[in-house]
């Protein structure tokens, strides 16, 4: 499986809980009487600042004060990058999120990388169905499978068009959690690295489903690490695994989410990466996401100039 030194991250300049995002998203907790922007932004600089210590290179990009996007930190919702030069845009659910696209951003790395084609799905708006990239799809990217639990902001029908033009095969099930509502975001529940896979099984009630996805995992030989319901919650699903310069495995994940591991999960982790953690306690609440939402691979090609 592909690992990427190469992070875009974006700067905010208005984080706040986002009424729109916050009827399906059941993760979100508005914080009242807190300065929630200043407060996410000093832990947002503090997780660059981390990955950057360890030899990652992150591509922070400026958020726009033109639009009210709340959200922006969550750039790999709206775009992802692929090896064979490739850039995909994707229909996102709330309106005000979907000012979150930028061109300038496209242009600005074409500059670095070869940008060789760009698949715009955002016409799946118009017919109210939605994919939020990476965080709507969990991608193993080297046997090329999307595993997606169906969500009002994750569609069927969006997901087979990805799969058709990235040569994907999509792995499709029903996931909750421990009130019954359906998981917003496959992301918030599992993760695929280059030889394990974290996973809350539980979530996925249909025993068929289940097996499906185990099956899925065994076959591509993966180690799985379960992880409770309650862990999921504290975003212990919510991780990604990188390399950084020295071509070291990196798992990221936030503070609260390593701290709701148990000794024998963090040592089955521990085999295949450093774990690293920040605190994004402010930006989970208000937000809805963790680490792996903050950050947008770049498998791009670099430009040859550049090599």
């Amino acid at each position: 499986m592909s690992l990427t030194s190469q992070i875009m991250m974006i700067r905010p300049v208005n984080f706040n809980y986002n009424e729109e995002t916050a009827v399906n998203n059941k993760f979100q907790q508005a914080t009242p009487n807190a300065d929630v922007h200043t407060l996410a932004l000093a832990q947002f600089e503090r997780m660059v600042s981390l990955l950057e210590k360890n030899g990652v290179d992150v591509q922070v990009i400026e958020d726009t004060r033109e639009t009210f996007t709340p959200d922006s930190i969550f750039p790999n919702n709206w775009i992802s990058f692929h090896e064979d030069g490739s850039v995909i845009l994707y229909p996102m659910f709330a309106e005000n999120r979907r000012k979150e696209r930028r061109q300038d951003i496209i242009d600005m790395l074409s500059n670095i990388y070869e940008i060789k084609n760009t698949i715009d799905l955002t016409h799946f708006e118009h017919k109210h169905l939605f994919l939020e990239g990476t965080g709507s799809m969990v991608l193993d990217r080297h046997h090329h499978i999307a595993y997606m639990c169906a969500s009002p902001r994750s569609s069927t029908d969006a997901l087979h068009e990805f799969c058709k033009q990235m040569h994907y095969m999509p792995l499709i099930f029903d996931a909750v959690d421990k009130h019954g509502f359906a998981i917003y975001h496959t992301n918030v529940m599992m993760c695929i690295g280059n030889n394990f896979a974290v996973v809350c099984e539980e979530a996925i009630k249909s025993l068929d489903q289940r097996a499906q996805v185990i099956k899925s995992l065994a076959q591509t030989e993966k180690e799985i690490i379960g992880i409770s319901l309650d862990q999921m919650e504290h975003f212990a699903g919510n991780m990604l695994q990188i390399k950084n310069k020295y071509n070291e495995s990196l798992l990221i994940m936030s503070e609260q989410a390593y701290l709701s591991l148990n000794k024998k999960q963090l040592k089955c982790l521990e085999k295949y990466a450093q774990l690293l953690y920040s605190p994004l306690d402010v930006i989970e609440k208000n937000g809805g996401g963790s680490a792996r939402c903050m950050m947008a691979e770049i498998f791009l090609p670099p430009k040859k100039s550049l090599i």
